[in-house]
């Protein structure tokens, strides 16, 4: 990347902190060191080192939007104020051109003794707008936050709501090159969150985002690149679909220990050897508004992870008939096959699948749980089984999909992954009737008619 078009450059990125046991270790760690110095003696240290962000380096361009994952103490936060400027590096540099506008901690920068007004321009002066600046663009300010009278009222009276509404408010009006936001709009109401959303996406198409949030599908939908931080270092970096699913298998892992690589049964055939059926055939010469979906066959070598108790087999699009189809017509009734070979025994099971964009947007999905909540299965060693979902296939805008299947046990809260296949099946389609939208529902009429009008 060229140094002209690099807004943000991290280098070697690192924070520490010292931390104490008792709070005597403090002052001991402020005068025996400068003693035993002075008496040529061994230094000794009382605190433990704690490395918030250790040797973190990446560069972030013009027009970026780039996506932060992490778990809680990942060194997040710490990373971002050290981008703005609130908090000083231990080592390491930072270089960021243009203007910084945050919106991190709920309430940081607020005073909350003075009202929303004084808040404003209090806010907006230290970033770097001018008294008359400020005067002219307040009603915007105020507008945008939409608190009504609660503007004159001290902020330390506001909901958690009602700060970041202003906090937002604020950040939207400065003229920023670069925004900050960590994770601030979850406590958001949906119709503000949609606002936000609608200047974000706007600013993006010339600004530059960092962007913090724990929820994966917001980093696909939003960002072109992504980083993952773990215990303060850079685990992952790049495109947002791959960093979050190394992401997610790791959240699982976390849990329920390492993936399996084990195969401790042969793969059984499953279809018998039935031929793949061109949907289209009988359906071609029956619309001029098709949706044409290639279906390429299941990969069962795709990227995957879980406990190796249960193996996927077979991921199948079938036909009404039961035949499976290489090609779909978007709109035409279809069954998801699922094949699974259990390893060991499997209380319970829960059989799911998410049809994805590339981008890893999640467009629709459903799993067996609720379906089977009352009603006990259980899958023996060696055992086969399949699950099957029905429904209309939507019409998906030109473009690559993958259908994600998993096989667990547990509840629908509380569960563990046997196998989660990212791409199992993929999704070509070539052409489409979808006017607008991640995906189009096939309407049974569109129509336009005169209506009397009254007297």
């Amino acid at each position: 990347m060229s140094s002209d078009n690099t807004v943000i450059s991290v280098q070697a990125l690192g924070k520490r902190y010292e931390i104490y046991d008792r709070p005597g270790d403090r002052l001991k760690q402020f005068i025996l060191p400068r003693a035993s110095r002075a008496l040529g003696l061994p230094i000794r240290q009382h605190f433990r080192e704690f490395w918030a962000l250790n040797d973190v380096s990446f560069e972030v361009g013009r027009g970026e939007t780039v996506g932060i994952i992490g778990r809680n103490g990942s060194g997040k936060s710490t990373l971002l104020q050290m981008i703005c400027g609130t908090l000083n590096p231990t080592s390491g540099s930072i270089r960021v051109q243009g203007k910084v506008a945050a919106l991190l901690e709920l309430g940081s920068g607020f005073n909350p003794e003075f009202t929303g007004r004084e808040n404003v321009h209090m806010n907006a002066a230290l970033l770097g707008l001018r008294s008359d600046q400020i005067e002219s663009r307040f009603d915007d300010i105020v507008a945008f936050a939409d608190i009504g009278d609660h503007i004159e009222q001290p902020v330390k009276t506001y909901s958690s709501g009602m700060l970041v509404r202003l906090a937002f408010a604020v950040i939207a009006h400065v003229d920023a090159d670069v925004l900050v936001i960590d994770e601030a709009l979850a406590v958001g109401d949906a119709f503000f969150t949609q606002k936000c959303m609608r200047f974000l996406r706007m600013f993006m198409q010339n600004g530059t985002v960092l962007f913090v949030s724990h929820d994966t599908a917001s980093i696909k939908n939003l960002c072109d690149h992504a980083i993952w931080l773990d215990q303060g270092r850079v685990v992952a970096s790049g495109t947002p679909k791959d960093v979050c699913e190394q992401y997610l298998e790791a959240f699982y892992e976390a849990q329920q220990g390492k993936s399996s690589s084990t195969r401790r049964i042969e793969k059984v055939a499953i279809t018998g050897g039935a031929t793949s059926k061109d949907q289209r055939s009988d359906l071609i010469n029956r619309s001029t508004l098709r949706n044409d979906l290639r279906v390429f066959e299941f990969n069962p070598d795709a990227a995957s992870f879980g406990t190796g108790h249960a193996r996927i087999r077979e991921v199948q699009l079938l036909n009404e008939n039961g035949l499976p189809m290489s090609w779909i017509i978007g709109g035409e009734p279809v069954s998801l096959r699922i094949a699974i070979a259990a390893h060991e025994p499997l209380h319970n099971p829960i059989v799911g699948f998410f049809l994805k964009d590339s981008l890893g947007q999640t467009l629709f999905g459903d799993n067996t749980y609720l379906t089977y909540k009352d009603q006990a299965i259980s899958i023996d060693p060696g055992e086969m089984f399949q699950a099957s979902f029905a429904f209309l296939m939507p019409i998906l805008p030109s473009g690559n999909y993958s259908i994600q299947v998993a096989i667990a046990t547990g509840t629908q809260d509380a569960h563990v992954q046997h196998q989660w296949i990212h791409d199992a099946l993929i999704l070509k389609s070539e052409s489409t009737s979808a006017s607008t939208g991640l995906m189009g529902i096939p309407m049974s009429e569109i129509s336009i008619r005169r209506i009397a009008t009254p007297d």
